[in-house]
């Protein structure tokens, strides 16, 4: 029998999650769990989107593959040395820990606008899965310029292929798990096989002789990756652009700190080297192939600039490009609608699961026949990082500095507060700041640092310092009415 003195150890329940405690070392994961879980999550069916995007904006080839390079390594070196530092040392939900920092008031401010952003990004999956049904079923399929529905064909097809993703969904993480373990491998090489194939296509009907690897690079810098002026309605896009939206397309999960929640579950902290495999796998191979498939496509017709990976996809692996494009989209799509369900359920927790996953779905589902995400999706990815950047600077301001400024960490459950007016103050703020300074668009010496694409960088330095400010002001204000009283 146990002694009343001595606490027996508590062993974790099976399929536990421990949302409102540090995960014991028990539950800790080992390297291969985060890679596979990388490479999976992010070769995704917005890849097929964001490859082409690139062609369309007038990138160059040099600027998309050395641009890339340098993104996609900024981006691992966030995760490795920003959140997974922070998740591996307090290992708790991104949720709770800002529950703990903000108050839960704040945090239901921020699961709403997480779980919004959640189902415009699963939208864009959904467009994805839809746009290869069209080859298939022929309907009218909304074009590079298109922001809302254009057929009646595309809406029933998009209902009802959102319908399916959104009952998966709705079973819990287990069943959404399951689809993409079967999937991931195999599109993997699908992905890998819609590049080589799209670029001997192209080498074979440009008639161009490519002998050696410099023959390679000139037919790319001549053929695939031109640079010139973006098509109609895109920004042009130059190495920075590349650069820092390789970076920040991910913000909201790194820099944002969303991924707490999953490394807290990792062994050491130099485990956030294991998001290579989704960068380099999905956030290079990926965007590299497709965008030659839309290269092909408009070399073979300069006017069909529409951004269909449907029909891309099925031009260069035929049935198992088309099955690709659909298991994309829906292996991506189930695990967005998922967090977005959790989002929304921790607003109304009384709801079950399953009826919130399953209107979130729908939601998502309604965002997915506006080809507008979809089309603008480079913006759109910018756009999502830099909301939810703020209180990923929060977090990263309340773990690291707080204490060593003399000032406490953790206010909220510290005080009682349910609202923590500093985090909310550094959000808004930082969120109004950012979005006057896209909208003026200033030039400075020639270039325009302001741009959606590049604003999170400064921001984050904006919300941290607006954040310590706020905090020293609204704790010594705290300290005083305590000493008054």
């Amino acid at each position: 029998m146990q002694s009343e003195m001595t606490p027996a150890k508590e062993v974790p329940q099976p399929g536990s999650e421990f949302e409102r405690e540090p995960v014991p070392r028990s539950a800790w994961l080992g390297f291969g769990s985060f890679v596979g879980m990388f490479a999976g999550e992010h070769t995704a069916g917005t890849e097929l989107m964001i490859g082409p995007l690139f062609v369309a904006a007038g990138v160059s080839a040099f600027d998309v593959v050395v641009g890339l390079l340098l993104g996609n390594i900024l981006a691992v070196l966030s995760w490795t040395l920003m959140t997974a530092p922070i998740a591996t040392r307090a290992r708790l939900t991104l949720y709770y820990q800002l529950e703990k920092i903000c108050g839960p008031a704040l945090v239901n401010c921020y699961n709403l606008a997480n779980g919004v952003m959640f189902c415009f990004l699963a939208g864009a999956m959904v467009t994805v899965s839809a746009t290869a049904v069209g080859v298939w079923i022929k309907f009218p399929m909304p074009g590079l310029g298109d922001l809302l529905p254009n057929s009646v064909g595309w809406v029933v097809t998009v209902a009802l292929v959102g319908l399916m993703i959104s009952v998966v969904a709705a079973f819990g993480y287990q069943t959404v798990a399951r689809v993409a373990n079967v999937a991931a491998p195999w599109m993997l090489l699908v992905f890998l096989a819609f590049g080589m194939i799209g670029l001997r296509q192209a080498i074979v009907e440009s008639k161009v002789p490519v002998a050696s690897l410099s023959d390679l690079w000139h037919f790319c810098c001549t053929y695939i990756w031109k640079g010139g002026d973006p098509l109609p309605g895109q920004i042009k896009f130059t190495f920075w652009h590349v650069t820092f939206f390789a970076w920040f397309c991910n913000m909201a999960v790194h820099i944002g700190m969303s991924d707490l929640s999953v490394f807290r579950f990792a062994r050491h902290s130099w485990y956030g080297v294991a998001s290579a495999s989704g960068m380099f796998l999905g956030h290079y191979m990926a965007w590299l192939c497709a965008s030659i498939l839309y290269a092909l496509q408009l070399h073979r017709n300069p006017h069909d600039i529409d951004v269909l990976p449907g029909p891309m996809a099925y031009q260069a692996c035929g049935l198992a490009g088309i099955i690709c494009v659909i298991m994309a989209g829906w292996t991506t799509a189930n695990p967005t609608i998922y967090r977005a369900g959790l989002a929304f359920q921790a607003i109304v927790p009384k709801v079950s699961r399953f009826k919130v996953t399953l209107a979130t779905g729908i939601l998502a589902t309604i965002a997915g026949a506006f080809p507008l995400v979809a089309m603008k999706l480079l913006q759109f990815v910018a756009l999502y990082g830099l909301i939810l950047m703020p209180m990923g600077a929060v977090i990263f301001v309340d773990f690291w500095l707080m204490r060593r400024l003399g000032l406490r960490e953790n206010y909220a459950e510290y005080s009682g507060r349910r609202w923590n007016s500093a985090a909310a103050i550094a959000w808004v703020a930082t969120l109004a700041i950012c979005v006057v300074l896209v909208c003026l668009d200033p030039v400075i010496a020639g270039i325009r640092p302001f741009q959606i694409y590049f604003v999170s960088l400064p921001g984050w330095f904006v919300a941290a310092a607006l954040y310590i400010v706020c905090s020293a002001v609204i704790q010594r204000q705290g300290i005083q009415r305590g000493n008054n009283s």
